[in-house]
């Protein structure tokens, strides 16, 4: 008897499921696309590409869409002997200023052997070679960078780039930005310039309602599962649980991913409103974990300085409980303390993030009034994740319990 069988019960086509699967068509965003139709016309007809910007929270279409219409536009502008269309994306998560989007853009337009070096040119120097690739290639240009807001205030590429061929850089390229950021604080964060060149077309996602993920549910669920695997209690109940939370077709389609995954190694035929109950409680603890470690050294410093009053059972902790232990704990592991208030900021980050409960206490004139924090989630699961902490001194309470953990 094979080891490995394929499924016959719950999954015809799990990929249609993931993050990185492109539909053919898109649900419920007829006015955006509407909206970013309109904003491409002038590629269709020859004339400059307009800037185009697109904000909205994660997961609520702008890739999805971008991706559909661009691939449509390419499609269609290929029957036109007067335009050489040519799309490029960078996604700038780990780029935090225009001269690593200059580099990096520089080597997404050259081939894999002939890429600059990252470091040791002058910005100006990385401007001009960009340009000259931008050149090189010709025609209508049209860069997408996904994840915009990670430049900062680092942002003078997104008004040179718009502007290259007016000021004399370019001859034969015209090019054209599509920003799409999950911020919606950082047009406004923009520096004066950019905001007028890069915004000149705004798109705004907003956040799915359930009867629309629900529509995006169905339309996928039909090719991903089988047809008897979840019925319409089960769809409708993960695009309920999504709209409350965030909008987002991602977090609906997680859902329904992992409650089918559930369902499957139960050895079931048939996801149930039970699976998917189990599957949002799993996701979370996922989502936490993975703030957790995403914290920053600091966040990381707090996150064991009130963990270790957890285990001493003294949380409830306030602030003034919390940053002795947290100061010592830096200074043993080699890092300059936080002064008490930046330390404060830290703790109310674990508290937005899920880790922490938060709650206000008021004893008027006599104690003024103050926050008390405690663990919203298990302790067995901050452990479990603390412990591959590099380069932070655990106080004797915690690298007791780690090591009772681990074995």
């Amino acid at each position: 008897m094979a080891t490995f069988t394929r499924d016959t019960e719950i999954f015809q086509n799990e990929d249609m499921l993931r993050e990185d699967y492109q539909p053919d068509t898109i649900t419920a965003r007829e006015q955006e696309l509407k909206t970013y139709k309109t904003a491409l016309q002038p590629v269709v007809n020859g004339a400059q590409p307009r800037n185009i910007f697109l904000y909205g929270k994660t997961g609520v279409g702008k890739t999805a869409v971008s991706r559909y219409l661009l691939e449509q536009l390419q499609q269609d502008t290929a029957e036109f002997v007067d335009i050489n269309l040519s799309i490029f994306w960078l996604n700038c998560t780990n780029l935090s200023s225009s001269y690593q989007v200059a580099v990096n853009l520089v080597n997404t337009l050259r081939p894999d052997d002939d890429q600059i070096s990252t470091t040791g040119y002058p910005q100006q120097r990385v401007f001009d070679i960009l340009y000259e690739e931008l050149d090189q290639i010709g025609g209508t240009i049209l860069l997408v960078f996904d994840e915009i807001d990670h430049i900062g205030s680092n942002d003078e590429i997104l008004y040179e780039i718009p502007r290259a061929r007016s000021n004399g850089y370019l001859d034969n390229a015209k090019p054209g930005i599509i920003g799409i950021s999950n911020d919606f604080g950082f047009r406004d964060n923009l520096s004066p310039k950019v905001k007028d060149t890069l915004c000149e077309e705004e798109i705004h996602f907003s956040p799915y309602n359930a009867p629309e993920l629900e529509a995006i549910l169905r339309k996928r669920a039909s090719g991903a599962l089988y047809d008897d695997a979840a019925d319409d209690a089960v769809i409708a109940l993960c695009a309920a649980i999504a709209a409350q939370d965030t909008g987002s077709a991602r977090q609906a389609l997680d859902l329904l991913y992992k409650s089918g995954e559930l369902t499957r190694s139960e050895g079931a035929s048939r996801i149930t409103e039970s699976n998917v109950y189990r599957a949002k409680e799993t996701l979370e603890q996922s989502q936490i974990e993975h703030g957790m470690r995403e914290l920053t050294k600091h966040g990381h410093l707090s996150l064991v300085a009130i963990l270790q009053i957890a285990l001493e059972g003294e949380t409830p902790a306030r602030v003034r409980d919390v940053f002795p232990l947290y100061r010592r704990i830096s200074e043993h592991s080699d890092v300059d303390p936080l002064v008490r208030r930046r330390m404060h900021d830290h703790l109310a980050d674990l508290a937005m993030l899920g880790i922490l409960d938060r709650h206000a206490k008021n004893e008027g004139r006599a104690g003024g009034q103050y926050y008390e924090y405690e663990f919203n989630v298990s302790l067995e699961l901050v452990i479990g994740v603390v412990r591959d902490f590099e380069g932070v001194a655990f106080p004797k309470k915690v690298d007791r319990t780690i090591k009772e953990h681990s074995t």
